[in-house]
């Protein structure tokens, strides 16, 4: 664990500590396991966000994608009668081909990703509530799957399925972060883009790579809140959830400049983004500020994050200049 990390850490148990202190219920099971519950759901986003912006890259369509292929999943088995074991993958498969596409049109035809993904987020958006002709996708009533209940909505030994799903990604992510050619290549492509090429790297097929990660993890995070939600208005449905995922990798020391950050500064950004959205919550602070408290959630991370770049930078100018004069040859 990294010193960004140990700080993030001991930052999430001191507002923890002093959100128990305030008011008690904080600590109690029920709510431990709702925020819990929802850290599973917006942490798969988050990790899926993380490995766009380690290319130096941004993903604005996340919430549009959640709620299209939310609307899509909820058709296919409730309306449909399409078995689940076959939706899901379906659904899986789609979010891989957005995000094959985002990468194409990025690396291929050279278009900015803000730009590329900004118009995803009114495309998709657009497409799921002309599917459903601006009316809610839901399921009937008494219908129910069980076993997809479960593994989305249920609990294991009092925990949410879905943290435990994400804890489960988040470990085989940060092998491939971490662990693997891979993702040195994306460290490399988002420091440096020029000088990955010139080495070597195929950096146009990594950065689609990253982007059809991307897309899966957030597909699969849709059906997951289409599953937590049981009904969908497209209209509104994951609005702003792209600003939770670029938060928490912001928190978690993901820099918008590339290059940067670690998987488990991604869960734990995103552990404190929902400790303070449960701080407003149990405060009973209006919940219209939520996104104030998103904003300068934001805000912060990115400051941090420039401040220890200078630092850093300044850090090693001295060593290079000690190193400099203790090699400088006597007079």
């Amino acid at each position: 664990m990294s010193k960004k990390d140990l700080g993030l850490l001991i930052l999430i148990l001191v507002v923890g500590a002093v959100v128990a202190i305030i008011n008690p219920r904080f600590l109690l099971p029920i709510n431990l396991a709702n925020t819990s519950n929802l850290i599973g759901l917006f942490g798969i986003l988050a990790i899926g966000q993380a490995f766009v912006i380690i290319t130096g890259g941004i993903e604005l369509s996340v919430g549009s994608v959640v709620a299209l292929l939310g609307v899509l999943f909820v058709d296919f088995i409730a309306t449909r009668g399409m078995g689940w074991p076959v939706a899901l993958p379906l659904i899986l498969m789609l979010g891989g081909i957005i995000g094959l596409a985002h990468g194409w049109l990025i690396t291929r035809l050279n278009l900015q990703p803000f730009v590329v993904t900004l118009c995803g987020l009114l495309i998709y958006r657009g497409v799921a509530r002309f599917y459903t002709a601006d009316g809610t996708a839901g399921f009937a009533f008494g219908q129910n799957f069980p076993e997809l209940e479960f593994l989305t909505a249920g609990r294991s030994y009092g925990v949410p399925n879905s943290f435990i799903a994400l804890i489960v990604i988040a470990i085989v992510m940060w092998v491939v972060l971490h662990r693997s050619v891979f993702g040195r290549y994306l460290y490399a492509i988002g420091k440096n883009e020029e000088a990955a090429k010139y080495s070597g790297i195929r950096t146009g097929r990594v950065v689609m790579a990253a982007y059809v990660i991307c897309g899966v993890l957030t597909a699969l995070s849709a059906i997951y809140f289409a599953m937590y939600t049981r009904s969908i208005s497209p209209a509104s449905h994951g609005q702003f959830y792209e600003l939770y995922a670029i938060a928490a990798a912001v928190l978690g020391g993901f820099s918008l400049r590339g290059g940067e950050g670690s998987l488990i500064g991604v869960i734990l950004g995103t552990v404190l983004l929902q400790e303070l959205q449960n701080l407003v919550n149990l405060l009973g602070i209006p919940s219209s500020l939520n996104f104030a408290v998103m904003g300068g959630v934001i805000l912060i991370g990115v400051l941090v994050d420039q401040q220890w770049s200078v630092y850093r930078e300044r850090r090693l100018m001295l060593e290079a200049t000690r190193k400099g004069a203790a090699g400088a040859p006597a007079e």
